[in-house]
């Protein structure tokens, strides 16, 4: 059984430090290709982008997950890992969706927790009933479905509302989560809309559901909301890590804490999931000033290789992206901040 002892970092703490805790949950992204291009991406999809998770990535993550969360331990005191599939839009390559689900099955690995969509596939009855009872069969607990003004500029209301509509019935209601379901019978639908219009609805549902402001979320939706200067952000990121139970793999193996996304602290094609837990510290110097200074603790360094700092800033997530966003433009610390596909290109 994973103690919290077994991290190198933790090692280096005294009995009243706080933790580095053991990850319990990851979301697998297939993929960074989506059929929509949110403003609130967190991973900056879009139509355009790639990338395809492979079987053995995505297992070996699996395995590693269920190794942590206690796997060998009794009944009585295991936790079970969680486990979601997401994107981008995982749907678009539904075959290989099918062969992770498959693989875990054999594998007794378990099922997905959560399967994430954004429903622009389900336009045909007969399609969305057939990938259903496919998913549930081979290892789906619940479908996740996307509904809110941002998705509803890309993807059509009325195949959203078909799909919860079938899903529902077909995997029963406390098996499907909509995204949030007051857009589902009211929605907001920007696609023709001038962008003062389309600001206005942002703000307005925002204030109701915020976001972080990280991935595309902290370009123009962020500057909606700029209100602090930089003396207000210095407070250090060191509970946002050491607290997150849970991570996001990209396709390529890229690991990210919880959902900083662009920040690499991790590649599973240089080791197991569950040594890289083992060995993380924050002894990169992009974590080591997160940790220790803040997203502020960067501005020297950025402000030296030509970064201008903004007036305002909608939050300490929006001054951490806007720097390694120039950090990312200007090919600087590549090795942390990355990989390209979920930044602004």
């Amino acid at each position: 059984m994973t103690e919290l002892s077994d991290n190198k970092y933790n090692r280096s703490l005294t009995r009243d430090d706080v933790k580095f805790k053991i990850w319990r949950n990851a979301g697998l992204l297939l993929t960074y290709k989506c059929s929509a291009a949110c403003e609130f991406c967190y991973y900056c999809c879009t139509p355009e982008k790639g990338g395809l998770m492979t079987v053995d990535t995505a297992i070996g993550a699996w395995q590693s997950l269920k190794k942590l969360s206690g796997d060998s331990a009794p009944a009585v005191s295991k936790v079970e890992p969680k486990v979601h599939l997401t994107g981008g839009e995982p749907f678009l390559y539904f075959e290989r969706l099918c062969e992770i689900l498959k693989a875990a099955k054999k594998e007794k690995l378990g099922s997905a927790d959560l399967i994430e969509t954004n429903g622009f596939w389900a336009a045909d009855d007969s399609i969305i009933e057939q990938r259903l009872k496919t998913l549930d069969a081979i290892g789906m607990n619940k479908l996740k479905i996307s509904c809110d003004v941002f998705h509803q500029e890309y993807v059509d209301i009325e195949s959203v509302k078909r799909l919860t509509a079938l899903a529902k019935n077909i995997l029963g209601e406390n098996r499907v989560m909509v995204r949030w379901e007051k857009y589902l019978d009211n929605p907001v639908l920007n696609k023709n809309l001038s962008q003062e219009q389309k600001n206005n609805n942002y703000k307005q549902s925002l204030r109701e559901y915020p976001c972080r402001m990280t991935g595309r979320a902290a370009g123009k939706i962020a500057e909606l909301f700029t209100s602090k200067t930089i003396e207000h952000l210095k407070e250090n990121c060191s509970k946002a890590f050491l607290g997150a139970k849970g991570i996001h793999i990209d396709p390529s193996g890229n690991v990210f804490s919880g959902t900083c996304s662009g920040i690499i602290i991790g590649n599973l094609n240089e080791k197991p999931l569950d040594e890289i837990w083992r060995d993380f510290e924050p002894d990169n110097i992009i974590l080591k000033t997160l940790f220790e200074s803040g997203p502020a603790g960067l501005l020297d360094e950025a402000v030296r290789e030509g970064y201008k700092p903004k007036p305002l800033y909608a939050g300490k997530c929006h001054l951490c992206t806007s720097i390694r966003n120039f950090f990312n433009e200007k090919n600087l610390y590549t090795e942390i901040v990355g990989p390209k596909d979920c930044y602004e290109t």
